[in-house]
């Protein structure tokens, strides 16, 4: 298979109804329903190979979450192709939806007032796991996340970080090969969110399965993705290598500079973005950064100098802000 997920022209529009504020406007809408187009998803097209990690970026709204609806069968596309493992996910037949899984980082799946335990029984029932491959798999899954002292305990007594990981463990019993992850970390703890970033990568290189990500943590991104898909609008800014996102779309680098003389003016060399003490950084133009270099070593007492590109957080805010490249 050329392609776990292959996607061309996808699009998904609602009606979204609308109405003025007060009680006559209410009673109009009535006979009267008022609605506006909303396209959340415009036509986007990418490929996906098998066993690969990809990020998907966007500001809320963007589209990202229809996009994984879409692909794992919860809603139809209004226009376009989607096939995942070979399969049209709308169709949602049952070879497909025991191949692939959807965790969202804001919904529980797990039986609110029942053990972890109980609810992963229920899927083994649901997905006809076959008793002498389920019990090694929850097993193995359990000790990856850590987990032993509260499979136990009813799911409404286990605080957030804890829920997300016997959560994540309920949605991959059934050992799938495509995952959709839409905040799989969301309202962690940077300690619970290394956790989460340590046991995905840990999975995709178990099991070979191809990971779509959404995450507003960059570190997440940074941590399993070599490659990154930017949408806004509902259309793709950007697709291909993390590492070339700053490239294509920021005319800036980065210098820090340490100076024996921590009261030295920079401002002639570029743009203070920074001052701690002896340390500061310069924003300068990227065809500007051998020649401001050159100049700060011939110029000034210089104890170390780094040249960067932006952080990325930075680059993603900026792509969110451009249009749509031509």
């Amino acid at each position: 298979m050329d392609h776990a997920v292959h996607v061309a022209e996808l699009r998904k529009t609602f009606d979204v109804p609308e109405r003025e504020a007060g009680l006559r406007a209410s009673a109009k809408s009535l006979i009267r329903r008022r609605t506006t187009e909303v396209k959340a998803v415009d036509a986007i097209s990418f490929d996906i190979a098998p066993g690969e990690v990809v990020g998907f970026l966007g500001p809320n709204g963007a589209g990202k979450t229809t996009t994984l609806k879409m692909l794992s069968g919860l809603l139809y596309p209004t226009d376009g192709d989607a096939t995942v493992l070979g399969h049209v996910p709308s169709k949602r037949e049952r070879d497909f939806l025991r191949r692939i899984t959807l965790v969202m980082g804001n919904r529980n799946q797990l039986q609110w007032d029942l053990p972890a335990l109980d609810s992963y029984e229920l899927n083994r029932a649901i997905y006809r796991i076959p008793r002498e491959d389920f019990v090694p798999t929850r097993d193995e899954l359990i000790e990856l996340l850590d987990v032993e002292d509260i499979v136990r305990k009813p799911v409404r007594q286990l605080s957030l970080g804890e829920r997300m990981k016997v959560e994540i463990i309920g949605s991959l019993l059934h050992r799938p090969q495509v995952l959709f992850l839409d905040e799989p970390t969301i309202g962690l703890d940077v300690t619970m969110q290394k956790r989460i970033r340590s046991f995905v990568a840990d999975y995709n290189q178990r099991h070979g399965a191809t990971v779509l990500l959404t995450s507003h943590y960059m570190a997440d991104v940074e941590a399993l993705c070599q490659r990154v898909i930017v949408i806004h609008h509902g259309r793709i800014l950007f697709d291909g290598r993390l590492a070339e996102l700053a490239s294509t779309f920021t005319a800036h680098k980065t210098i820090e500079v340490a100076l024996e003389n921590g009261a030295a003016d920079l401002s002639a060399y570029g743009e203070i973005t920074y001052r701690d003490g002896d340390v500061v950084t310069l924003r300068v133009p990227k065809v500007e950064t051998a020649r401001v270099t050159a100049r700060l070593l011939a110029e000034q007492e210089v104890l170390d100098l780094n040249v960067e590109d932006p952080p990325i957080e930075d680059v993603i805010e900026l792509v969110f802000a451009q249009e749509r490249p031509e």
